[in-house]
């Protein structure tokens, strides 16, 4: 045989496969060469569209703060001219009817408010006077004015309209266009319309009638000021990360009228145009553009929103965004150093991966060279302990087992007598059970036959005690009628005294045919209200309670009247309630609740719960609570409390439940009907 590299020829021919140790290696290092690109592609593809998905995020952001920094300005404005409006001073300048002292005032005043304009218009909208003839009446703000309303809108003026309103604002609004190829055509090459805050409130006397209308405003184009302050407010000084430079800018239609975007030689871009495609997007669909745009000379991640005037058109946009090569450098370099450090990765894995396989390489030698010499004859070789103790091995000790076979027969042989005998012994156990269930139905046999007796018992010698009942109550009853009225004054309280006594055994009587038929309905009807039926049964065990340091809780949250017999109830009611005390001999607390019994949308009756914090009932006993003589190895117990107050709830058509609670003790509840069944 020839070896050739990690390849072997069998001298018969034929090609035999790779060794182990290079098939191991393979193995290892595969799933490594694989998987590491493929998640560095993914990590890469996923950084860059999180990246991107960040810096939208961003941009909305700044677009959302400048909007708002905008409308305050603009509501700034507003407020200014209608305190104005308002102002005592500007009443007392009318009255005087000083035309000087007016204009002084109106020019002080836009001084201060920092305003482009300011103008007093008659009660027509008209500045009086004024030559060429001066009216705003048209416009939506003015008109708004008149009618009694301030009104703050973003407006467009005309150059001639501009000049009309005050000198030097035509000149400022101007501005020659420069040639972008990126802009839609145009055949403009100038711009002279302004872009207003304009704001009008009205001027009433003390009757509140309008006297005039205040009109002010103040010019957008080269306002560098504002534009500058909308940008350190967006972005404050190192508010962005390494090194990139937030702007912002407002156009008019599609020219840039303020920014503070630099041309070359820190030159504004003031008269540069928006490229077509923010142009379509924006002003032409009413779009808000969050995305990379090329601004000026840059590429910029921006956004654009367009502003709408008094007469909802969309005449401009608002503008911010921030340089986007500083952070897409930044997103590389981090990209970069991710990739390195798989590389780092990926090299030590190969090393730990090598020397991880010849700790599995080296022991299947060892096992091939066992094998030759066993072989040769050698029967006294062995692989041996090896390490580490892995599962090769524990092949090398299974080896080594194999050639002591009559010892694993019998390991082998001793492992299935275990089994057997364990197969024995969990027989007996479940025959041993079955006799256990076979007792327990005598007994519970025994008990049934038991309380059959014992009802036959009660049954007849309630019937015996009913038949001279009868008779005394009949002879009573003759006796009173022969005696009449004034006969029977002088024994008055004695004949009283044996009709309750009479009353008495008839309800003894009554309780005994129940007890032996506690299905069947014993006693009279009334309707019964739950929270007098609990104060009167804790009245009742009140003895108990004072014995123990047991603390009472009420949540009676049913108002509902049922009907029954109270005596019954009431008789359940207590049973429930010794119940829980005797749960709880250390103390506890006993809690008492009913609420509304509801199914459907339709009242059905109440739940009455009783509830103890004590230790609860055994799961085992949960299922024989309710059979009569169970008594829950109860020393002073007969089993019967539970069975009889099932019987008599049932017989109203409710029930009685018992269950334990998740945060420890047991609740038992009875549900009772509005109306009793049958």
């Amino acid at each position: 045989m020839q070896r050739l590299g990690g390849v072997s020829r069998v001298s018969g021919g034929g090609w035999r496969a790779p060794s182990i140790r290079l098939r191991l290696l393979a193995l290892a290092l595969a799933p490594l060469a694989m998987v590491l690109p493929v998640l560095v592609a993914i990590l890469a593809s996923w950084g860059s569209e999180y990246f991107d998905r960040l810096m939208v995020t961003k941009v909305r952001s700044d677009l959302a703060v400048a909007h708002g920094y905008f409308e305050r300005v603009q509501a700034g404005v507003g407020h200014a001219v209608q305190a104005l409006a308002g102002s005592e001073r500007l009443a007392r300048a009318r009255r005087a009817h000083d035309a000087g002292a007016l204009n002084t005032l109106l020019a002080d005043a836009r001084t201060q408010l920092q305003l482009d304009f300011l103008l007093l218009l008659d009660a027509h909208g008209c500045l009086p006077d004024a030559r060429p003839a001066l009216c705003l009446a048209d416009w939506p703000v003015e008109r708004a004015a008149l009618a009694g309303q301030g009104r703050t809108e973003l407006d467009v003026f005309s150059p001639t309209l501009l000049a009309q309103l005050s000198p030097g604002l035509a000149g400022q609004a101007a501005m020659a266009l420069r040639p972008n190829d990126k802009a839609a055509p145009t055949t403009r090459s100038q711009e002279n319309r302004g872009l207003l805050i304009h704001t009008a409130a009205p001027v009433l006397d003390a009757d509140g009638r309008l006297q005039g209308v205040l009109a002010g405003g103040v010019l957008l184009n080269r306002n560098l000021e504002f534009i500058d302050h909308l940008n350190a407010v967006v972005y404050p000084r190192d508010a962005l990360p390494f090194g990139s430079q937030g702007t912002a800018t407002l156009f008019l239609g599609d020219v840039r009228v303020a920014t503070n975007v630099r041309l070359f030689a820190g030159e504004r871009a003031i008269g540069t145009r928006v490229s077509a495609t923010v142009n379509q997007a924006v002003l032409q669909e009413g779009g808000v553009w969050l995305n990379r745009a090329f601004v000026v000379q840059d590429w910029y991640v921006s956004g654009y929103m367009p502003l709408m005037d008094s007469h909802q058109r969309r005449v401009g946009m608002l503008y911010v965004g921030f340089l986007e090569e500083p952070l897409v450098r930044a997103k590389r370099a981090a990209l970069g150093l991710v990739v390195a450090l798989f590389i780092v990765v990926m090299g030590g894995a190969s090393l730990l991966a090598v020397w991880w396989a010849r700790g599995i390489y080296l022991p299947i030698q060892r096992m091939q060279a066992t094998m030759r010499a066993w072989g040769a004859g050698k029967l006294s070789a062995r692989v041996g302990p090896l390490t580490p103790l892995d599962e090769m091995a524990e092949l090398a000790r299974h080896f080594d087992r194999l050639l002591d076979q009559l010892q694993s027969q019998t390991e082998a042989l001793q492992q299935w007598g275990n089994a057997l005998d364990g197969e024995v012994a969990r027989r007996t156990q479940d025959l041993s059970q079955a006799l256990a269930d076979l007792r327990s139905a005598q007994h519970q046999l025994v008990r049934q036959e038991k309380l059959a007796a014992m009802g036959q018992l009660t049954a007849g010698v309630a019937h015996e005690i009913n038949n001279p009942v009868a008779v005394i109550q009949g002879n009573l009853d003759i006796l009173i009628d022969v005696l009449g009225p004034q006969g029977c004054e002088p024994v008055r309280d004695e004949i009283r005294l044996i009709r309750e006594q009479i009353h008495r055994i008839r309800m003894i009587v009554a309780k005994l045919l129940q007890f032996s038929r506690p299905t069947e309905y014993v006693g009279y009807l009334e309707p019964i209200a739950l929270d007098a039926l609990v104060q009167d049964g804790l009245l009742l065990v009140g003895h108990l309670l004072r014995r123990t340091s047991i603390a009472i809780t009420q949540q009676l949250d049913s108002s509902r009247l049922v009907v029954g017999n109270k005596g019954e109830l009431q008789q359940v009611l207590i049973n429930l309630l010794v119940n829980a005390i005797q749960a709880m001999p250390e103390g506890g607390v006993l809690t008492l609740s009913s609420e509304d019994w509801d199914e459907a949308g339709m009242p059905i009756g109440v739940r009455l719960s009783v509830s103890d914090t004590g230790p609860g009932i055994p799961p085992a006993h949960l299922d024989k609570l309710f059979q009569p003589f169970f008594t829950a190895d109860k020393a002073d117990g007969n089993g019967l409390g539970l069975w009889v107050s099932q019987g008599i709830v049932e017989r109203y058509g409710g029930n009685l439940t018992a269950a334990n609670r998740p945060e420890g003790g047991s609740c038992f509840t009875v549900w009772l009907r509005l109306e009793a069944l049958g």
